[in-house]
């Protein structure tokens, strides 16, 4: 798929570069609001065809959705952070023109330790990139004492990754061969040590895929090896300046009203509307849903752009028949919980007492003290962390008051039976023991949000059962970041598929007339079905 073709992000910004005939449009249908559905129905829409989304929920951006409460907080489904590789993500922005909406970061991966000593992955040098710096970063680094940085060193040499900087291509051959290890059993296996992943690796897979090294894929850990030691901008992070609903969401929705996409909220899909083969009783065309208020919606092409457990509900039993669908049920979603918590100072400001307690003035676009970055912990259940109203201050910072510290909670299996009230307490507790020096802060609102399912688990030997964008169904499409691109569960994950599954309709635009409305083939199939029925009745 060309992890390394930037030019991806030009395809992305660019459109499909096809232009429908009128007479060849046609309406499609899109189930799920997420980035998926909303890049499929952008190229879609693009090229001529008539678009219409539905979803079940109140707002759009499905696990990168936002929302503000009845006080005025924006709330978040999850951390997101733009890594320099979502080349695609990246040119769908430039489209909408949203990229001007994300901040650059130091370039470096900082971890937090309990009682506020950090260590970091720092791939700062003047101007010199990958995998020199990567090297450096490796070397200098304090999350790692001596002993295990040599036995990372050994690890990381004798892996895909060298081979990846004379042959990209083959390497990552190489590391979709590794999806049935754990990461934990690849690298021990190759030298390393336990005490790299408990104080670096760990924190870093629960941040990617929110289960740890023990029970994350090699293949995934890899895959972001790969991209880091090839390509320098890979590593370098952006988090948006604001909520993703006003920084990312509502500029893609501006350009889908633009070109005709009607948006349909809180409306579930509840029930697939098909046809089967007479001879093998198997499905062979879907024509459209019943939505959560009764209605029926008939569409020449539908997309289901859900994520695993989303799929699974909507799906028929009897497409289980089908080979690619029954495969869908033996993935499996991981549970997350997200908590904001509130302070009346800046928490990560760690050197100067009266700047940490400073609220006054206007400490927007980035003025407040502290750690402006993505943060990892070895030392707390929280995988990954930041401050947005320093890091994302556009929606997150408040006049007046200080740290808005965001939290995931990782792995999330223990917080789902637990209250909010005690997520929260936990959470702050942990917080404190990071940066004692904060201990004296006040934590004046507190949010959590529990996804009992959330990405798709990218456990060992779970790639062969994800989908691909086209199905045995020729007017049913998937998309989704677990259906099959070449990268993680992620939003460049996301888009990817989104921009997948566009080109597969756009590819199959003249096959798919059959399935028009008021076409010959159309109108053959209902004076069949109804001389079928008259024959049954």
């Amino acid at each position: 798929e060309g992890l390394l073709d930037t030019q991806r992000l030009a395809r992305a910004m660019q459109g499909p570069g096809v232009t429908i005939p009128g007479d060849k449009k046609l309406r499609v249908g899109v189930i799920g609001c997420g980035l998926a559905g909303m890049v499929t129905a952008m190229d879609l829409s693009e090229a001529g065809h008539e678009v219409h989304m539905f979803d079940a929920r109140r707002q759009v951006g499905g696990k990168v959705g936002s929302w503000v409460d009845k006080d005025g907080n924006h709330i978040e489904m999850g951390l997101h952070v733009f890594f320099g590789c979502y080349y695609n993500l990246f040119g769908i922005m430039q489209r909408v023109d949203a990229f001007k909406n994300l901040r650059l970061k130091s370039h470096e991966h900082t971890f937090v330790n309990r009682g506020g000593t950090l260590g970091s992955l720092d791939f700062r040098m003047g101007g010199i990139g990958a995998p020199i710096n990567g090297l450096k970063a490796f070397a200098t680094t304090k999350q790692l004492n001596l002993a295990d940085k040599f036995y990372n060193a050994v690890a990381l040499a004798t892996s895909p990754v060298v081979k990846a900087l004379l042959n990209f291509d083959a390497a990552m051959d190489d590391v979709r061969a590794l999806d049935n290890k754990s990461f934990s059993d690849w690298f021990i296996g190759q030298g390393g040590s336990r005490g790299s992943i408990e104080r670096m690796w760990d924190p870093i897979a629960y941040a990617l895929g929110f289960i740890d090294c023990d029970n994350i894929s090699a293949r995934c850990m890899l895959t972001i090896f790969q991209l880091f030691a090839v390509r320098s901008e890979a590593s370098v992070l952006r988090m948006l300046e604001g909520s993703p609903q006003d920084y990312l969401h509502d500029p893609i929705l501006a350009y889908l009203s633009e070109r005709g996409v009607s948006v349909s909220l809180s409306s579930r899909a509840t029930e697939l509307l098909y046809d089967k083969d007479p001879a093998t009783g198997l499905p062979s065309r879907v024509r459209g849903f019943t939505s959560s208020d009764g209605q029926k919606h008939e569409f020449d092409v539908v997309v289901a752009a859900l994520d695993v457990p989303g799929i699974k509900k909507l799906l028929p039993e009897e497409f289980r028949q089908v080979d690619m669908f029954d495969k869908v049920y033996e993935l499996k979603a991981v549970p997350v919980t997200t908590v904001q918590l509130r302070f009346n100072g800046w928490v990560t400001e760690m050197q100067d007492p009266e700047a940490m307690r400073d609220v006054s003035g206007d400490k927007s676009d980035g003025r407040a003290p502290g750690l402006d970055n993505l943060l990892y912990s070895a030392d707390a259940e929280f995988s990954c962390f930041a401050d947005l109203a320093l890091t994302s201050p556009g929606s997150f910072y408040k006049p007046g008051e200080g740290s808005l510290m965001q939290c995931v909670m990782t792995p999330g299996d223990k917080w789902m039976p637990r209250s909010t009230q005690e997520i929260a307490d936990a959470c702050l507790e942990q917080v404190r023991e990071l940066f004692p020096s904060a201990k004296g802060l006040e934590c004046t609102w507190s949010n959590v949000v529990k996804l009992g399912e959330s990405l798709y688990r990218e456990e060992p030997g779970a790639d062969p059962y994800r989908p691909s964008q086209a199905t045995p169904v020729p007017n049913f499409f998937l998309a989704g970041s677990y259906t099959y691109q070449d990268y993680i569960d992620s939003m460049e994950g996301a888009t990817k598929s989104g921009l997948k599954c566009a080109d597969a309709i756009l590819e199959r635009t003249e096959e798919l007339q059959q399935y028009r409305s008021g076409s010959p083939a159309e109108q053959q199939a209902a004076a069949a079905k109804g001389a079928e029925s008259a024959a049954t009745a």
